[in-house]
């Protein structure tokens, strides 16, 4: 069966396009009786209304594009289910793509989520990524860009934080009050803002509350690398007592090196990590962690969007709050 038009229903209704058109769009020109005619023959005959066609007469579509580094982390996972239910409840759809630390993957999905005539696009940007002129173009054409998690050192843009700085210091100060002499610090890449304000933080805060603290700061992009580097730290001489993960992945390298090594927690090493919240909870005992939620952000910068998307165009920088979560590895 071939799909209802606008122009079927005018003349099956002997009134006009234009007034089939602001019916279904309850326009308050239109008469209730109008309305209520056009309505009930538009669900008789099934007729959808033509979204290409809307699509090209706005130059933008219902579809929000989501740009994540991964999806195999609970973190985006939790902020996609979050934008998700918001875009839902507001009549728009989620693309969402992953660049897989790749620049030029990124660049590629940037051009994709173009042609498709995004809304707007939430980017948490690479550990390559050092220009973000192509997502400033697409500002310029008054499609909204919301950077988060992993945002840019760039001031005019919009960008949804995490308090990277307040989660950093929260868990040195457990371990500072923990008495904990010998520390390895894994970080994530270095390149990132989020890592270089949470190594910025964590290290600041020994320095000016326990100096003797020896810490060891490390850098690892994967699972496997976070396992590395634990295993070489607990086979040195001078072994950690405590070890920091900056991200749920670290501490899950982290934790795979404690358990080949068949440590205990606490007896033998301590553990804290900044987490999402799951993965701390998954291991006997429950890891201490200082919470960052993916879904909190994802409903901060759905929030955003829909301000950006009606008209605001001055940016914003906005953080989620984060709290220490006692568990039982200090």
């Amino acid at each position: 069966m071939e799909q209802a038009t606008l122009k079927q229903l005018s003349e099956i209704l002997k009134i006009s396009v234009s007034t089939v058109s602001r019916a279904l769009k309850n326009h308050p020109d239109i008469s209730e009786d109008t309305k209520r005619k056009v309505k009930e023959l538009a669900e008789t005959l099934d007729y959808e209304p033509n979204r290409n066609a809307i699509y090209l007469r706005n130059n933008t579509s219902n579809i929000i594009g989501i740009m994540v580094p991964s999806l195999d982390n609970f973190f985006y996972d939790s902020f996609t289910v979050a934008v998700e239910e918001e875009a839902r409840a507001f009549g728009y759809s989620v693309l969402i793509m992953q660049s897989g630390e790749s620049r030029d993957v990124e660049l590629a999905n940037l051009k994709l989520l173009k042609n498709n005539r995004i809304a707007g696009v939430f980017v948490s940007i690479t550990g390559e990524t050092d220009d973000i002129s192509s997502f400033l173009k697409l500002q310029d054409k008054k499609i909204p860009v919301v950077f988060f998690d992993r945002v840019p050192d760039y001031d005019q843009c919009n960008k949804i934080c995490l308090a990277d700085k307040v989660a950093a210091t929260m868990a040195a100060d457990a371990l500072i009050g923990k008495n904990k002499k010998n520390v390895l610090a894994l970080f994530g890449h270095p390149k990132l803002t989020i890592s270089q304000k949470r190594f910025k933080a964590f290290n600041e805060t020994f320095t000016s509350k326990a100096p003797s603290t020896i810490i060891n700061n490390q850098f690892p992009l994967s699972i496997a690398e976070a396992k590395a580097c634990t295993i070489a730290a607990l086979e040195n001489n001078t072994k950690p007592d405590a070890i920091f993960c900056m991200g749920d992945l670290i501490l899950i390298g982290t934790m795979q090196a404690i358990h080949q090594k068949g440590l205990r927690i606490p007896e033998d090493i301590s553990v804290i990590s900044i987490s999402n919240g799951l993965i701390p909870t998954m291991y006997n005992p429950k890891i201490t962690f200082v919470e960052t939620s993916g879904y909190k952000l994802g409903k901060l910068a759905f929030k955003r969007m829909m301000e950006c998307i009606a008209g605001s165009t001055f940016m914003q920088e906005l953080t989620v709050d984060s709290f220490l979560v006692e568990g039982g590895s200090l």
